[in-house]
């Protein structure tokens, strides 16, 4: 089975290599090219997971089938890894995807292949597919579980351990969050105009299995995206170079286009790593990193990075990052 980026993330998190790298220069980067300039709370509510008005059934749900007239067809059922359920007499059937009553149809078509005349309804009665990954200083941390679509907020009172002040924020080492959304998708939210000045702006909402992460207050962090093992925030050290960070994320994956790997620096560039001339002894191009470099590793056959980057300090920088097919 897969493992979805999130899980991935989580168990790095336990434990990772370090590879140590030689002769790390300073970066020069190209010219920064921006569509526009965004504010963070516009940047921020770019980033907003889209309002999911139909629940759509998953692994895990449980719910229970009522076929009228037909109790020996009734039943719970939980879904399954692949997706399925098993009816009486109809057998093995894929529901995980569907809405309730897109499940109603199909339990239905089903069965009237040996029933006639029959009415179907299905209720859910446990709901999972709202899973929100919770790391760093927080008394819950792992996979979340929620009903409905949740807000920055009710997944930090959920985890626990959430600032209640400014003083108390920092004293705590709790000023700040990233929500990672996939691979190449990561923005950074200030939770003290958020927690003690009531800013809902900043309250999004988040998509399902988006990754929190809330570093101590005094983290330094990098970030590896894009198509590698363990695409996620990376501790800063001391002289810490591309090739640290690239080997600590597990490097490419079967997918990722070593040839064409971006350095952003925010507010000033990008500048683009071919991992082959780095192994043919480009020493010059294992660069130097700074506090909140993303390196971004983009699938094979792409055409190019587009990105909206802006970073104000280490506690408000954040980025959106897409891949644009030829």
């Amino acid at each position: 089975m897969t493992m979805k980026p999130a899980v991935r993330f989580i168990l790095w998190s336990l434990a990772v290599g370090i590879l140590q790298a030689q002769n790390a220069v300073t970066l020069d980067f190209h010219e920064l090219r921006k569509e526009r300039q965004l504010s963070t709370e516009e940047m921020v509510k770019a980033f907003e997971a889209p309002p999911i008005d139909v629940y759509t059934l998953r692994q895990g749900d449980e719910i229970f089938v009522e076929v009228w007239t037909r109790p020996e067809l009734s039943g719970k059922h939980t879904i399954g890894p692949d997706g399925r359920i098993t009816l009486p007499i109809a057998g093995n059937l894929v529901i995980a995807n569907l809405s309730r009553d897109g499940a109603q149809d199909a339990i239905k078509a089903a069965l009237l292949k040996y029933y006639s005349e029959i009415a179907v309804t299905v209720r859910v009665e446990k709901y999972t597919s709202y899973h929100i990954y919770v790391l760093g200083r927080v008394t819950t941390g792992g996979a979340l579980e929620f009903e409905k679509q949740p807000t920055l907020m009710q997944v930090l009172t959920r985890a626990g351990s959430l600032p209640v002040g400014g003083s108390g924020a920092e004293k705590a080492g709790l000023v700040r969050c990233a929500i990672f959304r996939g691979t190449d998708k990561i923005v950074w939210i200030d939770l003290r105009p958020l927690v003690s000045q009531g800013n809902l702006a900043l309250n999004i909402r988040l998509a399902p299995d988006d990754l929190v992460y809330l570093p101590d207050a005094d983290d330094r962090l990098v970030y590896v995206l894009g198509d590698v093992a363990h695409p996620g925030a990376f501790r800063l050290t001391a002289d810490m170079s591309f090739m640290d960070a690239y080997s600590q994320a597990g490097a490419a994956t079967d997918d990722g286009d070593q040839s064409k790997i971006a350095l952003i620096r925010a507010n000033i560039g990008q500048r683009e790593i071919s991992m082959k001339q780095i192994l043919a002894g480009r020493k010059d191009l294992n660069l130097a990193l700074e506090e909140g470099d993303i390196i971004f590793v983009p699938k094979k056959g792409l055409a190019k990075i587009s990105y909206v980057l802006q970073k104000a300090s280490p506690i408000t920088g954040f980025a959106i990052l897409y891949s644009t097919v030829k």
